[in-house]
This record gives structure tokens, sequence and C-alpha cells, in this order.
């Protein structure tokens, strides 16, 4: 089970989000318009509670690691994750909310804990942030904590620093209203986050 999302796909996973696009190479700290464009991006899509996403996932704890498709849904606080790995095709389901998180999948039993971070951390080894993460791959800072961002040249956030986290904006669905990510990389040394997302699915165009 701890290998369902096998480790020889990552390397497959890891080309494919790598090729398709270089990072942004303007990085710089925000000027008053772009941090106000900014608090107006995280003042629409912070108040849509249900959005969800399609496309690739892959972490890595520095030696060991995994990938897989993703489809994430969530609704206000509850969450519903569904990672199927693309060589056996075996799928895991997470979901859960502020009263604590279950994983099944692949004939186990069921795994409950009292997070979704705590739940995977214990089944893979992974660190994934997924609390923080639902901000950030919406392009947008975990409320409530400092964060420092910096903007490329097509004026989106090109890196946040959030709770420990590096967070690397790859690329960008710019035509959007408002503009979403495309690619999301987080890093913690030495864990590793990849999230690259095929599909928007919210009420916003």
């Amino acid at each position: 089970m701890r290998r369902l999302l096998a480790l020889a796909s990552i390397t497959a996973l890891a080309g494919m989000l790598l090729a398709a696009c270089a990072p942004v190479q303007v990085r710089k700290p925000g000027t008053t318009r772009q941090l106000a464009a900014q608090a107006a991006r995280e003042q629409v899509l912070g108040a849509q509670h249900d959005w969800g996403i399609e496309g690739r996932f892959a972490a890595s704890d520095g030696h060991h690691g995994g990938s897989g498709s993703l489809n994430w849904q969530q609704n206000g606080q509850q969450y519903q994750f569904t990672l199927r790995a693309p060589i056996t095709g075996k799928s895991v389901e997470l979901q859960g909310g502020p009263d604590g998180a279950v994983l099944t999948g692949a004939g186990r039993q069921p795994l409950a804990g009292r997070n979704a971070a705590d739940v995977l951390n214990e089944e893979f080894g992974w660190d994934v942030p997924v609390a923080d993460l639902a901000w950030w791959v919406r392009g947008l800072r975990a409320p409530g904590r400092p964060a420092i961002l910096t903007f490329g040249a097509n004026g989106l956030p090109a890196t946040l620093d959030q709770d420990g986290w590096h967070v690397d904006y790859r690329d960008w669905y710019a035509e959007r209203n408002p503009p979403l990510p495309r690619k999301v990389y987080a890093s913690r040394d030495p864990y590793t986050v990849r999230v690259l997302i095929e599909q928007w699915n919210t009420a916003i165009p």
C-alpha cells in the first residue's frame, strides 16, 4: 500500500511537469498595484467555498515518492481526494474535514487521523500541508499567518513563502478572471509536492 503510487512513475511525471514550462524569470517584491490585485483575487476566490481540480500529483520525502492522477473536490471545509496510480490503476480516496480524515482504497482497512496531513504522512511518509495547499493551489495566501510574495512579469504571483514552505508558481491560466494556477510546486527540504492542474471546476469562468 505504501508504494501504491509507484516510485517508478514519479520520474515520468516529473519530466512531464518540467518539460511543459519554464519558471517565471522575473521575480520581484509586489508593487502597490500588484498587491492590490492579489488582495482582490483573494477576496473573490477565498469567498468561493465549493471548487475542484483535476490533474496530476507528485510527492516525495527526498528518497521515496509517488505520483498519479488527482481529483480534488472541496465543499466548504469538507474535502475528497482521489489519487490513482498511473501504472497499476489502483486508487486511494482521502476524505474528511474539521473532525478528521479517513484514507481508504486498494483493499486496505480505512486509516483515520486527525487531519489529512497526518494520514498521508502515516501511510506514505509524505509531508503534504493539505490545509495550506487548499489555498496555495488557488494562488492565495493561507489566511491568518505571515507570507512573502514575489511577482512575475505577468503581474501574478511567482513565489510564495509561508509556514516554512516555498511555493513556486510555474504556470497560470491567465485568461481566467481571476487567473488561477496551472503548475504549483511546493517544497520544504527534503519534501516536495507538485500539482499540475489540467482542469478547474469552479463557478467562476
